[in-house]
């Protein structure tokens, strides 16, 4: 039995490790940001755009760790490691793969790619010298980010968020260092911080091999890697994962055309775009740590065969998003004079700026509802469809389209197309609430696969 005092202390003492390597993940960003400012507003706007290729390849990497994460949480609580270990084994392998793409076309096709985000040329220019220097960074991020997945599912989230932790660090320092070129290092400017975000990856990767070598997180088993031997867990990773990654793929590439919509409306709407993208995703880092710790824990339980308990707790983090959605709009609210003081922008992009601060503190309590119940407690029961098509259906026929009309037929001002790009999160709460009360998350899907 779980009762809630004891509940939510599990939950933070996962969630806090968590949220805090997203919070500091967010950070690196925000340095990128408040440092390419000094240089001029360009170097932002093109780091920015640059940035969404990251994002992007996320929407595949992040998949595959929320599918080690529905799988093996529940093989994990249920005690076998042996399979859980597999599974480690078979996301690792399309994370690499999916890295070693990104890493090439960013290598060999980076003006090309910035051209899909924007037509500026200054902004292409310097965006693709970013996505060149950056390249590396991709493939070393699919192996660290699946093995920061399978340390917060074997108890270990403490040594992710201290491992991601000192790496963002080095990168913050590294930042200054290399934009800016004080004492002996060179002045690169917006491809320092391209270099400081690779050296950081690899940090990050050499730590990780330190922790497997000293046997602290389950070993990666190479050849499983390599010629998968168990088709029916195979098969099961991919019928949970391949609605995430849909959705994944859905709602990121709905994301990044706002991106390209703001991209396309000037330099302006770009810079305050990405400053306010920033502060909402630092101050979101705690709603996306609850919805990994939700999954992890419903996880465990569901895979323990306490059904009845998971759906009373899932009730209980449903009611606590909420308030702390609530919360994280008042932080956004109370930060904005300081945002606005410290990030150097023109003096329109500063005034949309104020206005998209506004938009990023009630957004951030529907996206905190929405990230812990499907991103968290449906996935748990391996519910991973429903996700799929809610944020599909929602962004790319509703707020994408209206956000295009509104940009480019309407010609509607900067602010109201920010406006209309904000209610996604809103306009699939009902469809949300009615699927979750159905109770289909509420199972145990390691009996589909144990013998």
């Amino acid at each position: 039995m779980h009762d809630t005092r004891t509940l939510f202390k599990q939950l933070f003492g996962i969630v806090t490790p968590i949220a805090f390597q997203y919070l500091m993940s967010s950070l690196v960003t925000a340095s990128d940001a408040i440092m390419l400012s000094f240089l001029d507003q360009s170097a932002l706007a093109a780091s920015s755009l640059a940035g969404q290729i990251a994002f992007v390849f996320y929407l595949f990497y992040g998949s595959f760790i929320t599918g080690l994460t529905v799988l093996a949480a529940q093989y994990w609580g249920k005690g076998d490691v042996r399979t859980a270990e597999n599974v480690l084994a078979m996301v690792m392998r399309y994370a690499l793969l999916a890295g070693m793409v990104f890493t090439l076309a960013t290598a060999l096709v980076p003006q090309p790619i910035m051209r899909l985000f924007t037509a500026d040329t200054v902004l292409i220019e310097m965006g693709g010298e970013y996505l060149r220097t950056v390249s590396l960074s991709y493939v070393l991020t699919g192996f660290t980010q699946v093995y920061f997945g399978m340390m917060k599912v074997c108890g270990r989230a403490h040594l992710s968020s201290v491992i991601g932790s000192l790496a963002v660090v080095l990168n913050i320092a590294l930042n200054g260092c290399l934009i800016f070129g004080p004492g002996f290092f060179p002045r690169m400017g917006i491809n320092g911080a391209a270099l400081a975000t690779v050296l950081a990856r690899v940090f990050e990767t050499v730590m990780v091999l330190i922790v497997l070598r000293k046997k602290l997180c389950p070993p990666l088993r190479i050849g499983q890697m390599l010629h998968i031997s168990d088709p029916d867990l195979h098969r099961d990773l991919w019928h949970y994962t391949l609605p995430i990654l849909i959705n994944q793929i859905g709602w990121g590439g709905g994301v990044t055309m706002y991106s390209v919509i703001m991209g396309h409306l000037g330099s302006d709407a770009t810079a305050a775009n990405s400053i306010a993208s920033i502060v909402r995703s630092m101050i979101a880092s705690l709603c996306w740590g609850i919805a990994a710790g939700v999954g992890i824990i419903l996880g465990g339980m569901l895979g323990r065969g306490e059904l009845e308990q998971a759906k009373k707790a899932g009730g209980s983090f449903v009611r606590a998003s909420i308030w702390i959605g609530v919360g994280s709009g008042l932080v956004i609210l109370a930060l904005t004079p300081l945002v606005l003081h410290v990030i150097h922008l023109e003096p329109q992009a500063q005034y949309y700026l104020k206005f998209m601060m506004f938009m990023a503190a009630y957004y951030i309590i529907g996206n905190s509802l929405n990230s812990t119940v499907i991103g968290g407690i449906f996935p748990a029961g391996g519910d991973t469809r429903f996700g799929m098509w809610c944020d599909c259906i929602t962004l790319w026929c509703v707020v994408v389209p209206l956000g295009m009309l509104g940009a480019f037929v309407w010609r509607l001002p900067v602010l109201a197309v920010a406006f209309i790009l904000t209610l996604d999160e809103f306009v699939k709460i009902p469809a949300v609430y009615r699927h979750y009360i159905k109770y289909r998350w509420v199972k145990d899907i390691t009996k589909e696969t144990a013998g």
